[in-house]
């Protein structure tokens, strides 16, 4: 969330940035949020004067006891005073909380390089790569052909699970790990540390990473430990060091979650019922970074280079967006998608890459200090493979005439040698 101080003082920037979301209702919790801070910051004076005139009083009974004089009136006062204070603490407290609750719903600021628009369609390409080659051949749907090469099971998953979940057998787990194993060694070749992250997270630390109202209707949350389903490893990492501070020494801290996701995908698109693309649960590698202020724009781009050279790698066409102002959400100061190319639909999204500034930070009060101060540091992600949709543009990218598939060069090696699926 945005620092309170920070929207005190800056105001006027903040609603400017805001204007540019097209959304009345962010501006309404700014104008709230301004007028209870203002509130807010008025009982501290009261409370103090109130502790002041407590120990006026205090020395006034004694003068006159000393006196030998009445002091039943200051004694009715002074008993009177710690309720005043009590009631005055409470309603600074819960005013403090009604602030809280706002800032949370508002959004991050957006750097000044994010395209202005409301939908998807106002997204800036900004790079393609690879040629889009269509085939000469009538290409079969990937869950068509998974399911003919008997290495997935659509029809039993649904029985058992419901639709959006995929019994994924033989050369397609295969494939999946390989693209987990070749992420993450490349990865670890960067510097990026492998972490297996908790598949369960508390509401509390959910808060900090996320407007949890606005994720929730994709989330499953389950009863008995009172938690959620992790939609990403993104979410337990940036938790992970949640009322803590770091020693500036120590950052920047990469690194490369490795988790299952599980996703509602209640919207405008549903889940598939027979395919890859959106499934209730799914395999991803995730980068993640802990960094200094000055350091997160040049990590973005660095990030974004990295999910590049995997898909380079891969022999993937994609394409690169910069997420426009109306598409973004709330936490990223900017976000890039990199959409793979798919013979059939053409460009859909395969993974995101994000700056969120300080917002996830400050939610989480997560800092770093010099030794001298402290601040809130900066986090950022990307997701760095999504198996189930890269697995996807594989088997129809890599289709061949013969209905077999051509499995990438690069994962031919976490493959046990296999070229081929068929």
């Amino acid at each position: 969330m945005l620092d309170l101080k920070f929207i005190r003082e800056n105001s006027e920037l903040v609603r400017k940035n805001l204007e540019k979301r097209k959304q009345p209702e962010y501006l309404d919790i700014l104008d709230k949020i301004l007028k209870l801070d203002r509130e807010w910051r008025s009982y501290k004076p009261k409370v103090q004067e109130l502790q002041y005139r407590r120990n006026q009083v205090s020395a006034d009974i004694a003068k006159l006891k000393k006196a030998g004089k009445s002091a039943d009136a200051l004694m009715k006062e002074a008993r009177e005073i710690p309720e005043k204070i009590k009631d005055m603490e409470t309603k600074e407290a819960k005013m403090k909380e009604q602030i809280t609750v706002l800032q949370l719903r508002l959004p991050n600021m957006l750097h000044d390089s994010v395209p202005y628009g409301m939908e998807a369609k106002d997204n800036a390409v900004v790079k393609e790569w690879g040629e889009k080659i269509k085939p000469d051949f009538e290409l079969k749907p990937h869950g068509e052909l998974a399911e003919e090469l008997g290495i997935a099971d659509f029809r039993r998953a649904a029985k058992v699970s419901g639709n959006g979940f995929a019994f994924i057998k033989g050369d397609l787990a295969m494939l999946d790990l390989a693209l987990q194993r070749f992420a993450i060694d490349f990865l670890a070749a960067k510097g990026f540390v492998p972490i297996e992250v908790p598949h369960l997270l508390r509401k509390e630390p959910y808060e900090g990473v996320t407007d949890i109202e606005e994720f929730k209707t994709m989330m499953y949350w389950v009863k008995e430990a009172d938690a959620y389903l992790i939609a990403t490893s993104e979410h337990p990492i940036a938790a992970m060091y949640q009322n803590e501070v770091m020693e500036e020494k120590e950052l920047p801290i990469k690194y490369a979650g490795i988790s299952s996701c599980y996703r509602k995908e209640i919207g405008s698109h549903s889940v598939d019922t027979k395919g890859l693309f959106r499934m209730h649960q799914f395999s991803k590698v995730e980068m993640f970074v802990f960094c200094k202020p000055e350091e997160s724009w040049k990590i973005h781009e660095e990030l974004l280079k990295n999910l590049e050279e995997i898909y380079q790698k891969l022999k993937l066409p994609y394409r690169v967006v910069n997420i426009c102002t109306g598409d973004i959400g709330i936490v990223a100061a900017k976000k890039y998608d990199l959409e793979l190319w798919f013979p059939r639909e053409g460009h859909m999204e395969a993974a995101s890459c994000s700056n969120c500034t300080a917002y996830q930070a400050t939610r989480l009060n997560t800092r770093f200090t010099d030794g001298k101060t402290r601040q809130p540091l900066h986090t950022l992600n990307s997701t760095a493979i999504a198996t189930s949709r890269t697995m996807r543009a594989i088997l129809e990218v890599c289709q061949q005439k013969d209905g077999t598939v051509k499995i990438p060069d690069v994962l031919q090696p976490y493959m046990n040698g296999k070229k081929k699926i068929q």
